[in-house]
C-alpha cells in the first residue's frame, strides 16, 4: 500500500519487515525519488476557477453547514498526489491520461460543482475533458489517500451522477425535447 514517506511512522512496521521507498509510479522519473508531476499542473489550469453568485439583499452569503462541511472535507487535499499514482485508468493506460483528469481533480471539480454559491457548470468538462466515464469506482485512490477524503464516495460518484442526469437520463432527455416546443 503506497504511502508518504514524510507522515509515515515508523512503529507502525513490525521489526524485521521490508520498507521499500520508490518514486510515483505513474509520472516520469526525473532522478532518484524525483518525478515530473507537471501533468497535474497542466490539468489544474483547464479548471474554471470559482464564481459566486451576487450576494443577498443584505449583502451577505448563506450557505447550509453540510455544503460547509463538504467543501472542508475537499480542501483538506495535499496534493500529494498517492492517488493519482494509484488510479489503474492513469497507472497502467497511459494512452488515457490526455483523456483523464484523475482523482484529485475529480475532487477539485466536486469542490467547485458543488459549492452552493457557484455559478459555473463545469459537467461538460467533467464529462469530456476530464474524462470520468474512465473511472470504475475501485476504491483505491479513498484507501491510500493520508487526509481521509472519500474521494469515491463523495467525489466521484456524485460527479457522475450529475453527468449522466444531464446526459443519459432519457426522462430528462424527453421533457427536454417537450418542454423546448
Amino acid at each position: 500500500m503506497p504511502r508518504l514517506m514524510c507522515m509515515t511512522r515508523m512503529n507502525t512496521f513490525e521489526p524485521g519487515e521490508t520498507i521499500t521507498i520508490a518514486p510515483l509510479k505513474t509520472f516520469p522519473i526525473i532522478k532518484d525519488l524525483v518525478t515530473d508531476v507537471s501533468f497535474n499542473y497542466e490539468v489544474a489550469k483547464d479548471i474554471p476557477a470559482f464564481k459566486p453568485r451576487a450576494p443577498e439583499a443584505d449583502g451577505t452569503y448563506r450557505m447550509m453547514q453540510v455544503d460547509i462541511d463538504r467543501g472542508q472535507e475537499f480542501r483538506k487535499c495535499i496534493e500529494c498526489f498517492l492517488c493519482q499514482n494509484v488510479c489503474h485508468v492513469i497507472r497502467d493506460h497511459p494512452d488515457n491520461k490526455p483523456d483523464f483528469y484523475g482523482p484529485r481533480f475529480f475532487v477539485r471539480l466536486a469542490e467547485l460543482e458543488m459549492h452552493p454559491l457557484d455559478t459555473v457548470d463545469r459537467t461538460e468538462l467533467i464529462r469530456n475533458a476530464g474524462g470520468i466515464a474512465y473511472c470504475n469506482i475501485t476504491k483505491c485512490c479513498t484507501e491510500v489517500c493520508p487526509e481521509d477524503i472519500h474521494i469515491t464516495d463523495n467525489a466521484i460518484i456524485p460527479l457522475k451522477e450529475r453527468v449522466a442526469d444531464r446526459y443519459y437520463d432519457p426522462f430528462r432527455w424527453i421533457f427536454g425535447k417537450l418542454s423546448r416546443k
